[in-house]
């Protein structure tokens, strides 16, 4: 039989793949809806009068043929637009800016175009699986680099070796932060900038949750420290902010050397966003924003119901000021595989181990929002629920 690349031993099936089958597995078998807490896909629908441009642009045939690798200028157009108004910051949109279908891709074909056998990829732990995949399908070593609460889940620059700094070629950062739900302000952005400056490294700066946060608190791009653009570049995405996880729009924004060798890779391996939803996507980033405020009070109404219910079943959890997602200690003797487990079988709800994103995660669970809060009341109820048997099954 024909043999499978080696590096695939370290790529196993994606944690979100392998859990819908147990999921759907115990469904068929109680016939009881699983409340899954898992997954941050948003359920709020798109704003209507984006869709109604979608359907608009869709009718024009030549909207039907392959895009330009490069986006349509009004989509690049849009963006410059909205990191001005959004954050104040001037991007050129012909050469800083570079479309993706959703970022995860992008965040798999920047590895690809930045590092290469031999490098090293300094990854945050806990973090988001892709980074630490991508490394591996481009033969480049992951590096893990600590995230605890002692340090308010940034990095320890300094901890990292100079033996495994000579090798690293970028270093990855998420504020808000994917899974844990920190932040980080300015100055600590500011003071990773200039790290990255100083050991000759690209910062890949990963920044979908900027616009669902909560309690007044306004985050930041990594762009808008002075001299960013050097060294950094942005990675953001449609899907939270304007619930479009299913329209698969993002982009990627920054330095325009790194920029143009991830467009090489993209032009080789894909043909763009399809024009008709680049052109509602534009209209999504230039048009009316205060509806987000309504949007995320939703979420922060679900987030105070989804703490007080986990701390009340056992948890420690804080409420987080950004994302959509609350990250929770598991109660005490559990390891969180085993209570992730528990939690499907015995109350049908699921949550993400934090072993999923790194040794540093484990102990803990990630919780979304991305559910009606009908559906999370009655998770936190079963939850509590199954807290006072959980002595009796361990």
């Amino acid at each position: 039989m024909p043999r499978i690349a080696s590096r695939m031993d370290n790529v196993p099936p994606y944690v979100f793949a392998r859990v819908n089958k147990k999921i759907a597995e115990r469904e068929a078998a109680t016939g009881e809806k699983v409340i899954n807490l898992g997954i941050g896909s948003p359920d709020l629908p798109t704003p209507q009068w984006i869709v109604d441009i979608l359907t608009e642009a869709s009718q024009n045939p030549l909207n039907h043929r392959y895009p330009n690798y490069a986006g349509m200028p009004a989509f690049r157009e849009g963006v410059a637009h909205y990191y001005q108004q959004r954050f104040g910051v001037a991007i050129d949109p012909k050469t800083e800016v570079v479309p993706l279908i959703g970022s995860k891709e992008g965040l798999a074909h920047a590895t690809q175009a930045w590092a290469g056998q031999g490098d090293v990829v300094l990854v945050p732990d806990p973090g988001y699986p892709t980074y630490t995949f991508a490394a591996h399908l481009v033969d480049a070593e992951p590096y893990f680099v600590p995230l605890d609460a002692d340090n308010n889940w940034l990095p320890r620059l300094d901890d990292i070796p100079v033996d495994v700094l000579k090798r690293a070629t970028l270093i990855w950062a998420n504020y808000p932060n994917n899974p844990v739900g920190a932040v980080a302000s300015l100055d600590e952005l500011a003071a990773l900038v200039d790290w990255c400056r100083q050991h000759d490294l690209w910062l890949a700066f990963d920044n979908p949750y900027c616009d669902l946060t909560y309690d007044g608190f306004i985050a930041p791009s990594i762009l808008e420290i002075p001299g960013a653009k050097d060294v950094a570049v942005e990675f953001n995405s449609l899907s939270k902010t304007y619930n479009m996880a299913g329209w698969r729009v993002g982009m990627a924004v920054g330095n325009p050397v790194a920029l143009e060798a991830l467009s090489r890779v993209k032009s080789n391996v894909d043909t763009g966003i399809p024009n008709a939803i680049q052109l509602a996507s534009a209209a999504a980033l230039t048009g009316d924003q205060s509806w987000l405020q309504d949007r995320n009070a939703i979420y922060s109404a679900r987030r105070d119901i989804l703490v007080a219910g986990l701390n009340a079943a056992g948890f420690e959890a804080d409420r987080p000021k950004a994302t959509l997602y609350v990250w929770a200690r598991t109660p005490a003797d559990w390891a969180d595989d085993e209570y992730a487990m528990y939690a499907l079988d015995k109350a049908g709800v699921w949550l993400t181990p934090g072993r999923e994103y790194g040794r540093h995660g484990e102990g803990y669970v990630r919780a979304s929002l991305a559910v009606p809060e009908a559906d999370m009341r009655e998770a936190v109820r079963r939850l509590k629920a199954l807290e006072l048997t959980a002595v009796v099954a361990k």
